[in-house]
Protein backbone atom coordinates (compact mmCIF):
# COMPACT_ATOMS: atom_id res chain seq x y z
CA UNK A 1 0.00 0.00 0.00
CA UNK A 2 1.39 3.67 -0.83
CA UNK A 3 1.34 5.21 2.31
CA UNK A 4 -0.15 8.94 2.30
CA UNK A 5 2.57 10.10 4.41
CA UNK A 6 6.15 8.44 4.91
CA UNK A 7 8.94 9.25 7.20
CA UNK A 8 12.49 10.10 5.05
CA UNK A 9 15.58 9.07 7.21
CA UNK A 10 18.63 9.45 5.33
CA UNK A 11 21.25 6.40 4.59
CA UNK A 12 22.01 4.49 7.82
CA UNK A 13 26.07 4.83 6.89
CA UNK A 14 25.65 8.65 7.00
CA UNK A 15 23.16 8.73 10.16
CA UNK A 16 24.32 6.32 12.64
CA UNK A 17 27.49 7.26 13.05
CA UNK A 18 26.54 11.20 13.72
CA UNK A 19 23.99 9.88 15.93
CA UNK A 20 26.51 7.77 17.87
CA UNK A 21 28.70 10.16 18.02
CA UNK A 22 26.44 12.53 19.76
CA UNK A 23 25.43 9.92 22.00
CA UNK A 24 28.78 9.45 23.35
CA UNK A 25 30.14 12.79 23.39
CA UNK A 26 28.86 13.69 26.47
CA UNK A 27 27.42 16.97 25.33
CA UNK A 28 22.92 15.68 24.24
CA UNK A 29 21.63 18.32 25.14
CA UNK A 30 21.21 21.70 23.49
CA UNK A 31 24.48 22.79 22.05
CA UNK A 32 26.47 23.17 18.86
CA UNK A 33 24.60 20.74 16.68
CA UNK A 34 21.59 22.38 17.75
CA UNK A 35 23.40 25.89 17.03
CA UNK A 36 24.40 24.69 13.79
CA UNK A 37 21.17 23.24 12.77
CA UNK A 38 19.74 27.02 13.23
CA UNK A 39 22.55 28.33 10.98
CA UNK A 40 22.12 25.97 8.07
CA UNK A 41 18.18 26.03 8.11
CA UNK A 42 18.18 29.67 7.98
CA UNK A 43 20.58 29.93 5.40
CA UNK A 44 18.96 26.96 3.12
CA UNK A 45 14.94 28.24 3.56
CA UNK A 46 15.98 31.83 3.36
CA UNK A 47 15.07 32.71 7.28
CA UNK A 48 16.71 35.78 8.47
CA UNK A 49 16.32 35.42 12.34
CA UNK A 50 14.65 32.20 14.59
CA UNK A 51 15.53 29.42 16.46
CA UNK A 52 15.30 25.66 16.61
CA UNK A 53 12.53 24.49 18.96
CA UNK A 54 11.47 21.45 20.99
CA UNK A 55 8.23 21.14 18.34
CA UNK A 56 6.29 23.18 16.28
CA UNK A 57 3.95 23.04 18.40
CA UNK A 58 6.53 24.75 21.23
CA UNK A 59 7.94 26.95 18.17
CA UNK A 60 3.65 28.25 17.94
CA UNK A 61 3.14 28.67 21.54
CA UNK A 62 6.06 31.22 21.94
CA UNK A 63 5.34 33.11 18.66
CA UNK A 64 1.57 33.73 20.56
CA UNK A 65 3.63 34.50 23.86
CA UNK A 66 6.09 37.10 21.77
CA UNK A 67 3.15 38.64 20.01
CA UNK A 68 1.67 39.41 23.47
CA UNK A 69 -1.11 36.78 23.63
CA UNK A 70 -2.96 36.73 26.85
CA UNK A 71 -6.31 35.42 28.88
CA UNK A 72 -8.72 36.91 27.10
CA UNK A 73 -7.36 38.15 23.85
CA UNK A 74 -8.96 36.87 20.29
CA UNK A 75 -6.70 35.05 18.04
CA UNK A 76 -8.66 34.69 14.48
CA UNK A 77 -7.73 31.31 12.98
CA UNK A 78 -8.46 28.33 11.02
CA UNK A 79 -10.77 25.04 11.77
CA UNK A 80 -9.16 23.28 9.08
CA UNK A 81 -5.91 22.07 10.35
CA UNK A 82 -4.47 19.92 13.14
CA UNK A 83 -5.69 20.68 16.74
CA UNK A 84 -2.72 21.50 18.22
CA UNK A 85 -2.78 24.78 15.89
CA UNK A 86 -5.94 25.71 18.31
CA UNK A 87 -4.80 24.27 21.55
CA UNK A 88 -2.02 25.87 21.59
CA UNK A 89 -4.47 28.98 21.36
CA UNK A 90 -6.14 28.15 24.47
CA UNK A 91 -3.25 27.11 26.36
CA UNK A 92 -2.24 30.45 26.44
CA UNK A 93 -5.53 31.82 27.54
CA UNK A 94 -6.01 32.80 23.81
CA UNK A 95 -9.90 32.71 22.32
CA UNK A 96 -9.92 31.28 19.32
CA UNK A 97 -11.77 33.18 16.64
CA UNK A 98 -12.83 30.83 13.57
CA UNK A 99 -12.65 32.34 10.27
CA UNK A 100 -14.07 30.42 6.72
CA UNK A 101 -11.98 29.27 3.82
CA UNK A 102 -11.44 29.11 0.39
CA UNK A 103 -13.72 26.88 -1.05
CA UNK A 104 -11.30 25.21 -3.33
CA UNK A 105 -7.57 25.37 -1.31
CA UNK A 106 -9.39 24.98 2.58
CA UNK A 107 -7.15 27.89 3.09
CA UNK A 108 -8.53 30.46 5.33
CA UNK A 109 -9.64 33.67 3.13
CA UNK A 110 -8.02 36.63 4.13
CA UNK A 111 -11.87 38.39 3.36
CA UNK A 112 -13.38 35.94 6.02
CA UNK A 113 -10.33 37.29 8.84
CA UNK A 114 -10.63 40.60 7.95
CA UNK A 115 -14.66 40.39 9.12
CA UNK A 116 -13.55 38.80 12.37
CA UNK A 117 -11.27 41.32 13.66
CA UNK A 118 -12.73 42.77 16.80
CA UNK A 119 -11.16 45.47 19.33
CA UNK A 120 -9.85 41.90 21.33
CA UNK A 121 -7.93 40.59 18.21
CA UNK A 122 -4.59 40.32 19.43
CA UNK A 123 -2.84 37.84 16.56
CA UNK A 124 -4.14 35.52 13.63
CA UNK A 125 -2.85 32.48 12.45
CA UNK A 126 -2.74 31.15 9.04
CA UNK A 127 -2.50 27.44 8.20
CA UNK A 128 -0.51 27.16 4.69
CA UNK A 129 -3.04 24.34 4.58
CA UNK A 130 -1.67 20.29 3.05
CA UNK A 131 1.45 22.60 1.69
CA UNK A 132 -0.96 25.28 -0.07
CA UNK A 133 -0.97 28.91 0.59
CA UNK A 134 -3.04 32.02 2.19
CA UNK A 135 -2.98 34.76 -0.26
CA UNK A 136 -0.46 36.26 2.03
CA UNK A 137 -0.28 39.93 0.06
CA UNK A 138 -4.02 40.73 0.55
CA UNK A 139 -4.04 39.60 3.97
CA UNK A 140 -0.98 41.56 5.33
CA UNK A 141 -2.06 44.72 3.32
CA UNK A 142 -5.57 44.81 5.03
CA UNK A 143 -4.78 43.89 8.79
CA UNK A 144 -1.62 45.82 8.81
CA UNK A 145 -4.32 48.75 7.38
CA UNK A 146 -6.88 48.14 10.24
CA UNK A 147 -4.59 47.30 13.11
CA UNK A 148 -0.81 47.31 12.96
CA UNK A 149 -0.63 45.97 16.60
CA UNK A 150 -2.20 42.57 15.11
CA UNK A 151 0.65 39.77 14.45
CA UNK A 152 0.31 37.58 11.74
CA UNK A 153 1.32 33.96 12.65
CA UNK A 154 2.49 31.67 9.36
CA UNK A 155 1.69 28.09 10.54
CA UNK A 156 4.35 26.62 7.78
CA UNK A 157 4.04 22.63 9.20
CA UNK A 158 2.27 21.60 6.29
CA UNK A 159 4.73 24.06 4.19
CA UNK A 160 8.39 23.84 3.85
CA UNK A 161 10.07 24.65 0.88
CA UNK A 162 6.64 26.50 -0.89
CA UNK A 163 7.09 30.35 -1.69
CA UNK A 164 4.69 33.04 -2.15
CA UNK A 165 5.42 36.12 -4.54
CA UNK A 166 9.02 34.58 -4.47
CA UNK A 167 9.19 34.83 -0.72
CA UNK A 168 9.75 32.07 1.09
CA UNK A 169 6.49 31.03 4.01
CA UNK A 170 7.33 31.94 7.38
CA UNK A 171 8.85 35.23 6.16
CA UNK A 172 6.20 36.90 5.26
CA UNK A 173 3.93 37.58 8.69
CA UNK A 174 5.90 38.40 11.65
CA UNK A 175 6.03 35.33 13.07
CA UNK A 176 6.60 31.85 11.26
CA UNK A 177 7.07 28.13 12.57
CA UNK A 178 8.04 25.34 10.97
CA UNK A 179 7.14 21.65 12.23
CA UNK A 180 9.47 18.78 11.92
CA UNK A 181 7.70 15.85 13.25
CA UNK A 182 8.05 12.53 11.79
CA UNK A 183 6.14 12.91 8.51
CA UNK A 184 6.32 16.15 7.35
CA UNK A 185 8.84 17.07 4.51
CA UNK A 186 11.50 17.04 6.96
CA UNK A 187 11.86 15.06 9.79
CA UNK A 188 14.06 15.34 12.72
CA UNK A 189 12.14 12.70 14.55
CA UNK A 190 10.60 15.85 16.79
CA UNK A 191 11.48 19.40 16.39
CA UNK A 192 10.45 22.58 15.06
CA UNK A 193 12.02 26.22 14.26
CA UNK A 194 10.47 29.53 15.09
CA UNK A 195 11.04 32.71 12.48
CA UNK A 196 10.43 36.23 13.33
CA UNK A 197 10.73 39.60 11.75
CA UNK A 198 11.99 41.68 15.00
CA UNK A 199 15.46 40.36 15.26
CA UNK A 200 15.35 42.04 19.02
CA UNK A 201 12.98 39.29 20.24
CA UNK A 202 15.70 36.92 19.72
CA UNK A 203 17.38 37.12 23.22
CA UNK A 204 13.58 37.26 24.54
CA UNK A 205 13.10 33.92 22.28
CA UNK A 206 16.03 31.99 23.27
CA UNK A 207 14.49 32.80 27.36
CA UNK A 208 11.24 31.43 26.66
CA UNK A 209 12.69 28.13 25.20
CA UNK A 210 14.74 27.45 28.65
CA UNK A 211 13.09 28.14 31.27
CA UNK A 212 13.34 31.80 31.05
CA UNK A 213 16.70 32.02 31.43
CA UNK A 214 19.34 32.16 28.31
CA UNK A 215 21.89 29.74 27.65
CA UNK A 216 25.75 30.56 28.27
CA UNK A 217 25.13 33.06 30.91
CA UNK A 218 26.33 32.12 34.59
CA UNK A 219 22.99 30.67 36.04
CA UNK A 220 24.53 31.98 39.50
CA UNK A 221 24.38 35.41 38.18
CA UNK A 222 21.05 36.19 36.22
CA UNK A 223 17.57 36.98 37.08
CA UNK A 224 14.65 34.67 35.59
CA UNK A 225 12.46 37.48 35.22
CA UNK A 226 9.78 35.79 32.78
CA UNK A 227 7.84 32.58 32.04
CA UNK A 228 9.78 29.82 30.42
CA UNK A 229 8.86 26.30 29.19
CA UNK A 230 11.10 23.42 28.42
CA UNK A 231 11.08 24.07 24.36
CA UNK A 232 15.11 23.60 23.57
CA UNK A 233 15.76 21.09 21.09
CA UNK A 234 19.08 18.76 21.81
CA UNK A 235 21.82 17.82 20.15
CA UNK A 236 20.75 14.35 18.94
CA UNK A 237 17.78 16.34 17.34
CA UNK A 238 20.04 19.11 15.62
CA UNK A 239 22.60 16.54 14.58
CA UNK A 240 20.02 14.44 12.71
CA UNK A 241 18.55 17.40 11.50
CA UNK A 242 21.78 18.78 10.15
CA UNK A 243 21.98 15.69 8.31
CA UNK A 244 18.39 15.68 6.84
CA UNK A 245 19.06 19.45 5.38
CA UNK A 246 21.22 17.76 3.01
CA UNK A 247 18.41 15.87 1.16
CA UNK A 248 15.21 18.12 2.26
CA UNK A 249 15.22 20.24 -0.95
CA UNK A 250 15.69 17.73 -3.15
CA UNK A 251 12.91 15.75 -1.25
CA UNK A 252 10.74 19.06 -1.36
CA UNK A 253 11.23 19.11 -5.22
CA UNK A 254 9.78 15.25 -5.48
CA UNK A 255 7.34 16.78 -3.89
CA UNK A 256 6.39 19.73 -6.00
CA UNK A 257 6.77 17.70 -9.21
CA UNK A 258 4.35 14.83 -8.28
CA UNK A 259 1.74 17.52 -7.50
CA UNK A 260 2.44 20.11 -10.71
CA UNK A 261 1.81 15.97 -12.43
CA UNK A 262 -1.06 15.71 -10.99
CA UNK A 263 -2.14 19.18 -11.42
CA UNK A 264 -1.62 18.62 -15.24
CA UNK A 265 -3.23 15.24 -15.78
CA UNK A 266 -5.93 15.79 -13.72
CA UNK A 267 -7.58 19.34 -14.76
CA UNK A 268 -9.69 17.99 -16.99
CA UNK A 269 -11.02 14.46 -15.58
CA UNK A 270 -14.54 14.48 -14.94
CA UNK A 271 -15.60 14.21 -11.49
CA UNK A 272 -12.96 15.96 -9.80
CA UNK A 273 -11.42 19.15 -8.85
CA UNK A 274 -7.76 20.10 -8.82
CA UNK A 275 -6.62 23.45 -6.56
CA UNK A 276 -5.34 26.37 -8.64
CA UNK A 277 -3.43 28.22 -6.64
CA UNK A 278 -2.77 31.75 -8.14
CA UNK A 279 0.30 32.93 -9.96
CA UNK A 280 1.83 34.17 -6.22
CA UNK A 281 1.90 30.90 -4.77
CA UNK A 282 4.52 28.24 -5.27
CA UNK A 283 2.98 25.30 -3.11
CA UNK A 284 4.87 22.69 -1.51
CA UNK A 285 2.40 19.86 -1.76
CA UNK A 286 2.92 17.91 1.51
CA UNK A 287 -0.10 16.14 0.76
CA UNK A 288 -2.10 16.17 -2.88
CA UNK A 289 -5.60 17.87 -2.68
CA UNK A 290 -8.18 16.69 -4.86
CA UNK A 291 -11.64 17.53 -4.55
CA UNK A 292 -14.53 15.34 -5.68
CA UNK A 293 -18.56 15.19 -4.66
CA UNK A 294 -17.98 11.93 -4.25
CA UNK A 295 -14.55 11.90 -2.03
CA UNK A 296 -15.60 8.35 -0.16
CA UNK A 297 -16.29 6.49 -3.11
CA UNK A 298 -13.03 8.09 -4.85
CA UNK A 299 -11.17 7.02 -1.47
CA UNK A 300 -12.50 3.49 -2.02
CA UNK A 301 -11.31 3.30 -5.47
CA UNK A 302 -7.81 4.22 -5.12
CA UNK A 303 -7.66 1.77 -2.19
CA UNK A 304 -8.44 -1.02 -4.34
CA UNK A 305 -4.60 -0.20 -5.91
CA UNK A 306 -3.00 -0.13 -3.06
CA UNK A 307 -2.67 3.52 -2.61
CA UNK A 308 -4.01 5.31 0.70
CA UNK A 309 -6.42 8.33 0.08
CA UNK A 310 -7.85 10.36 3.58
CA UNK A 311 -9.66 13.73 4.72
CA UNK A 312 -6.69 13.49 7.14
CA UNK A 313 -7.72 15.81 9.55
CA UNK A 314 -11.39 16.42 11.13
CA UNK A 315 -12.02 20.29 11.00
CA UNK A 316 -11.64 21.41 14.37
CA UNK A 317 -14.92 22.90 15.19
CA UNK A 318 -16.79 19.81 14.75
CA UNK A 319 -14.78 18.90 17.83
CA UNK A 320 -17.10 19.93 21.19
CA UNK A 321 -13.97 21.78 23.02
CA UNK A 322 -14.04 24.13 20.36
CA UNK A 323 -17.61 24.34 19.38
CA UNK A 324 -18.26 27.26 21.90
CA UNK A 325 -15.77 29.12 20.17
CA UNK A 326 -17.14 31.79 18.17
CA UNK A 327 -16.80 31.42 14.28
CA UNK A 328 -17.63 32.67 10.82
CA UNK A 329 -20.28 31.10 8.51
CA UNK A 330 -18.35 27.68 8.04
CA UNK A 331 -20.44 27.03 4.88
CA UNK A 332 -17.01 27.32 2.83
CA UNK A 333 -15.20 24.76 5.26
CA UNK A 334 -18.35 22.72 5.10
CA UNK A 335 -18.32 22.78 1.05
CA UNK A 336 -14.79 21.72 0.64
CA UNK A 337 -14.44 19.07 3.80
CA UNK A 338 -17.36 17.69 2.04
CA UNK A 339 -14.79 16.94 -0.76
CA UNK A 340 -11.81 16.96 0.34
CA UNK A 341 -9.52 13.93 -0.47
CA UNK A 342 -5.92 13.74 -0.10
CA UNK A 343 -3.82 11.79 -2.23
CA UNK A 344 0.32 10.76 -1.98
CA UNK A 345 2.45 13.07 -3.57
CA UNK A 346 5.77 12.81 -1.65
CA UNK A 347 9.25 11.42 -2.55
CA UNK A 348 8.20 8.01 -2.09
CA UNK A 349 5.97 8.35 -5.36
CA UNK A 350 7.34 6.84 -8.36
CA UNK A 351 6.60 7.76 -12.09
CA UNK A 352 4.46 4.16 -11.82
CA UNK A 353 2.56 5.32 -8.55
CA UNK A 354 1.51 8.76 -9.95
CA UNK A 355 0.39 7.28 -12.87
CA UNK A 356 -1.44 4.50 -11.77
CA UNK A 357 -3.41 6.79 -9.61
CA UNK A 358 -4.03 9.11 -12.21
CA UNK A 359 -5.31 5.99 -14.71
CA UNK A 360 -7.51 4.72 -11.47
CA UNK A 361 -9.36 8.35 -11.03
CA UNK A 362 -9.62 8.78 -15.01
CA UNK A 363 -12.00 5.77 -15.03
CA UNK A 364 -14.48 7.56 -12.78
Amino acid sequence: MTPIVKVFMPPKDILMKEIEDVLYSGMIGEGEHVYTFENKFREIFDVPTGVAMSSGTAALHTALILAGVKAGDEVITTSMTAEPTNTTIVQTGGIPVFADVHPITGCLDPQSIISMVSSKTKAIVVVHYAGYLVEMKELMEKIKAINSDISVIEDCAHALGAKYDNQPVGTIGDFGIFSFQAIKHMTTVDGGFLSFKNHSLLSEAKKIRWFGMEKGIDRTLMDVSSLGYKYNMNNLTGAIGNIQLDFAIDNINKHKNNGQFFDENLENVSGVQVVQSSSLCEPSYWLYTLLSDDSDNLIKKLKSVDVMASKLHRPNHYHTMFSKFKSADMNNLDYFYSRLVHIPCGWWVSETIRETIVDEIKKG
